[in-house]
Formats: C-alpha cells, structure tokens, sequence
C-alpha cells in the first residue's frame, strides 16, 4: 500500500515516537489539535523530570535515499521547520526527526534538543541568503527554514547535526 496522505505519515511518526518512549519506561502523551505547540508530554517516572517533544516525520523509498544540496551538502534528511524554531531554545523541549523506511515499514529516529534545532536553523538560514545574494540572486525573506542531520563523515559549511550523534538518543537530557 503506498502512502500519499501528509496527516497518516505525521501521526505515524507520532505513534512510532509514543511505542519507543513507552518501551523506554517513559509516560508519554500525545496532543491534540493543530495549534497545539508540542506533539508528545513525556514524562521520566525514575526523576519526575517533564518534557515535551516535537515530532517531524518523512516518509522514505528505500535507505539508501539521502537529500543533496548545493549549499549545504549530502544529509540523511532535510526537514522544513519554520523561522519561530530559530528562538525554541528551552531545555526541556526536544525534537524527534522521524524517517520512516517505505519499503520496510522501519523507523529511524533522531532526537536533538532544541537549543541545538534553534542554532542550525538560524545559521543555516543567514548562510543560505548569503549564498543566494553572492550568485546575485535576490532573495525574499521568508518564514521556511530545513532542519539537515549529516554524516560524521562530512564536511559542512556550517555545523551539522549529525546521524551518528543523535540517532536513538532517548535519554531526553535526564
């Protein structure tokens, strides 16, 4: 069954972000509504210790597919995130950066906290106009911004979150 619909992938990762928490020992709950903010309450039993998690999630053929840029180089995965993400730095909101494998019905997941979302998104962005204005392109600005997690092994303009670092990392700062 091939999936086309923006919502059940969204909620997919969400779910697939709630079954990993719960195996984890975490109380998680999700949100409802659209203007809601946050996607997961989690909650750590062991410290009492809250936080809420945002979920992002893609949908992939196969995983060998990877986004190339120009600017910014080969990722795992580029997604969109908005200019407000430049000013989430608080220490108890995360994001999950969900791939989900289409040809394997697996998941992928890439915690990173927002203090380090907030950075790469608003340096990403600046290093981006400055790109377009030097190819004497003019730019509009705008409200869009990408989130890319790269490889170790690469070299970027500006520094990458990583796969190697932040894959699976469920300790979510406790």
């Amino acid at each position: 069954m091939k999936i086309n619909d923006k919502n059940a992938i969204c909620l997919a990762g969400e779910f697939a972000v709630l079954s990993q928490l719960a195996l984890l020992g975490y109380d998680a709950n999700m949100t409802l509504g659209h203007t809601k903010g946050v996607d997961i309450l989690v909650s750590n039993p062991r410290t009492n210790r809250m936080c809420r998690l945002e979920v992002k999630t893609k949908l992939r053929k196969s995983d060998k597919q990877v986004s190339k840029s120009k600017i910014f180089g080969t990722a795992i995965g580029g997604w969109v995130m908005a200019q407000k993400h430049e000013a989430v730095t608080d220490p108890s909101i995360f994001y999950c950066f969900v791939i989900i494998r289409e040809a394997k019905k697996k998941f992928r997941f890439f915690i990173i906290p927002s203090r380090v979302v907030a950075r790469y998104v608003r340096e990403e962005h600046r290093h981006w106009l400055k790109a377009k204005k030097k190819e004497g392109k003019k730019v509009k600005p705008n409200d869009m911004r990408t989130l890319r997690i790269g490889f170790r092994k690469n070299k970027y303009v500006i520094a990458t979150p990583t796969a190697e670092k932040y894959e699976d990392k469920w300790d979510l700062g406790s």
